[in-house]
């Protein structure tokens, strides 16, 4: 497990990336071998950095006409991001990448909400909506030359709107210094249209005059890497469908590092995953709570069910179901042994 890094000003941050692909016409040309060890190996790089950093994919065949795919990535260290980007450039598809559009960014407490929502957002964990609408944006000087007053009481009005799109999830990232944009928002959905209604309402706060630059914005389609590849199209590729889902399993640890009655967690397969030994069996499951992101690693277990300490949601730690507290979702569940020469992990690979 990674170090975490920590701001002094208090709470643990993530290092935030979105990096957009396009691949070369090229790349189209080549036979049918070739094109097929570019996506193995691409996917292959993919798959070891889960070890490292939660790696989200999408695709943007038609959407847009300077990027075919985009990876969201979320870690801990700047070293990562750009040993993933190393690898990615080292395979055979390598060659024929080019990065269309970069944003870097950091997560950190937002100033303009309450303490308790501030930390909902200070760490994000990708839900499995269907899109995802990603943007940077700059504000003007005029900006923040107004009293601290001022900007609570005209960004209370920009929350308000926001609330009143409960489909919506936002993210907000920041940039100060990283790169050339202030934020990097990302917003997660499965209704296009309530974004395109906030987006809208949105216009007419008094918020929207201090943007200075708020595009290119990036409509994106979740989907497994594989599949977005196989979206790129090429003469004789078969037509997309989804590709069978195996179990794989994976050493995370040394039983020594998860010992009796302690708690880990881990990076594993793009994910966050919680580990506990109950002394009796290692249980394992996702790290953030499915309802508003909260540390459920953290979370009281009792008779095999466990309560995140934020909201109170409660799930069955054998099946995941919600069983109370304000969430919908299930608590994803991942398989886990103990074996002599360490602690395994299942977790779905396409």
């Amino acid at each position: 497990m990674q170090e975490q890094i920590t701001s002094h000003r208090g709470g643990p941050r993530q290092i935030v990336k979105f990096t957009f692909f396009r691949v070369d016409p090229a790349w189209r040309r080549l036979p049918k071998e070739g094109r097929e060890r570019g996506k193995d190996e691409l996917c292959a790089v993919v798959a070891q950095f889960g070890d490292r950093l939660m790696i989200r994919s999408y695709s943007l065949m038609g959407l847009r006409g300077d990027a075919d795919f985009m990876l969201w990535q979320i870690g801990e260290r700047l070293e990562d991001i750009r040993d993933l980007h190393t690898a990615i450039f080292s395979t055979a598809l390598g060659p024929y990448l080019h990065v269309a559009y970069s944003y870097l960014a950091m997560t950190r407490r937002s100033i303009y909400v309450t303490k308790e929502e501030a930390g909902e957002r200070s760490l994000i964990h990708p839900t499995n909506s269907r899109y995802l609408f990603v943007y940077p944006f700059v504000k003007t000087r005029t900006w923040y030359k107004l009293s601290r007053a001022t900007r609570q009481g005209i960004m209370d009005e920009h929350i308000a709107v926001g609330r009143r799109y409960p489909s919506v999830k936002l993210n907000t990232t920041y940039s100060y210094g990283l790169d050339d944009q202030e934020f990097v928002v990302a917003f997660e959905t499965d209704e296009p249209a309530d974004f395109l209604d906030l987006v809208m309402e949105l216009r007419e706060t008094e918020a929207s005059q201090y943007t200075l630059r708020d595009t290119p914005i990036f409509t994106c389609i979740a989907m497994p890497l594989r599949e977005a590849l196989d979206a790129l199209g090429a003469p004789g590729d078969a037509a997309i469908s989804s590709p069978p889902v195996s179990q794989t399993w994976r050493r995370v640890l040394s039983p020594e590092e998860l010992p009796a009655n302690s708690r880990r967690v881990v990076y594993v397969g793009g994910e966050q995953v919680a580990l506990v030994n109950t002394s009796d069996r290692v249980l394992a499951f996702s790290a953030r709570c499915p309802h508003a992101n909260g540390p459920i690693a953290d979370g009281e277990i009792r008779e095999g069910v466990i309560t995140c300490p934020w909201h109170g949601s409660r799930f069955c730690l054998e099946t995941g179901a919600p069983l109370g507290g304000p969430t919908s979702r299930p608590l994803p569940i991942f398989q886990a042994q103990i074996r002599q020469d360490g602690i395994w992990i299942s977790y779905p690979q396409r």
